[in-house]
């Protein structure tokens, strides 16, 4: 049965308070506000998203070179925004840093017109899903601006659920609405116990249901040797065919495979040497520019991969820069004058590259705690650790970024 792609990427930002405070309960629940055509370009904050991914994708390999690793750049942008958007003084410079947003006025405007372009995706063969809530204990004040803010940026909604008188029936109840969000990708993104202390929760939810332009004959499916990153000799289930687009910038040798429609494609990257090297953020966008053009083509021999790890990612960003905002210096008063530091994220994913399309999901808690074979050149042939990109060619804005070491270890 022709299967297409599915990547489901939730991404959970949960900020804990000082105490229960007095402060009557705004609504139940506040829609996001009318998202008017904005006249901003969304590909400098692609830009911004895939240099962020990549630091990143390389800060986590540098911490684990062997292992297989999968992150949604767009989904942790997204939810960290929405952090940002809270964030005051040098609490935002740092964020802002990290997250590598665009300089200078029009910040709102560009965030809601990324937001718009990824609601845009939908064509034949293609499914994409989003969805951002902030989640607020019933008696804690949230800022009426910072609810402004999210709801033009993310078109995000706020609804109440008891996080501090019941956290594991609100764990449960925004679990959920995640499974709900991603068609079920994502079982339970907060287990029991994660949410005690906790205030605000914001989420971002992702879906993509996509196949390839070509699909991979399953005829031609070989097995194949793969140098892992540890150089150990293994085996993988190589996907055959062409001719893609191929290009090569800086000693990386890239191909462009496209899914339905042309709206989304991967780009699947061999590097030029062994090790945890990432392209830069220039690099690739030179690779994805020579790709689109389509001068050069090569076969390719790309293996299958069923991929699924977790790990936590708050030394990573304090690691990149944003150490600040997981310290008691943070300065999240913009979203509450309860409000206080990140002090947890956690991210769960899976990657599935078949013949047939992709398979992948995300998953990121960010908790807060409270203030106290044909002629020509050979196949690209991606037998040795290799990254993939599922990007939005318009805007540039990286779906999903994977390094694969060993085809056949699902998890890293």
């Amino acid at each position: 049965m022709k299967q297409g792609l599915r990547v489901a990427a939730g991404l959970v930002l949960a900020l804990a308070v000082a105490g229960c405070g007095t402060t009557p309960p705004a609504p139940a629940v506040v829609r996001g506000v009318a998202v008017r055509e904005p006249l901003a370009n969304p590909r400098p904050y692609g830009a911004a998203d895939t240099a962020f991914g990549l630091g990143t994708l390389g800060a986590w390999c540098r911490a684990d070179p062997r292992a297989n690793l999968v992150l949604s750049p767009s989904s942790l942008a997204s939810g960290l925004g929405m952090a940002y958007l809270g964030a005051r003084g040098s609490t935002a410079r740092v964020m802002a840093d990290v997250l590598r947003l665009p300089r200078g006025p029009g910040l709102m405007a560009g965030l809601q017109v990324r937001s718009v372009a990824l609601r845009r995706l939908n064509g034949p063969g293609v499914t994409v899903d989003t969805s951002d809530q902030v989640w607020a204990d019933p008696s804690l004040t949230t800022r009426r601006s910072y609810l402004n803010a999210v709801a033009t940026g993310y078109d995000a909604g706020v609804a109440h659920v008891p996080l501090l008188r019941h956290p594991g029936q609100a764990a449960q109840e925004i679990s959920q609405a995640i499974a709900a969000a991603t068609h079920g990708q994502i079982a339970q993104l907060l287990p029991p116990g994660s949410l005690n202390g906790i205030g605000w929760v914001l989420t971002d939810a992702l879906y993509l249901n996509a196949a390839w332009a070509t699909p991979f004959p399953a005829g031609q499916t070989r097995l194949g040797p793969f140098t892992t990153a540890s150089g150990r000799a293994a085996s993988a289930e190589y996907l055959t065919g062409g001719p893609y687009a191929a290009a090569g910038v800086g000693g990386w040798t890239a191909v462009w495979l496209p899914y339905r429609g042309g709206r989304l494609a991967m780009m699947a990257l061999l590097p030029p040497a062994s090790g945890c090297a990432m392209p830069t953020a220039k690099q690739l966008g030179m690779l994805a520019s020579e790709l689109r053009g389509g001068t050069a083509t090569r076969e390719i021999a790309l293996p299958r991969v069923s991929l699924r790890n977790k790990t936590s990612m708050k030394g990573l960003l304090t690691g990149l820069g944003m150490g600040l905002a997981f310290t008691p210096a943070a300065d999240f008063t913009g979203l509450s004058p309860q409000a206080c530091c990140i002090g947890l994220v956690e991210q769960a994913a899976t990657l599935r590259v078949w013949e047939q399309g992709t398979v992948a999901s995300a998953a990121t808690a960010v908790g807060v705690e409270p203030s106290a074979a044909r002629a020509g050149p050979p196949p690209v042939a991606f037998d040795r650790p290799y990254l993939m990109v599922v990007t939005v060619p318009a805007t540039g804005e990286p779906l999903i970024m994977a390094r694969v070491t060993d085809p056949q270890s699902g998890t890293g």
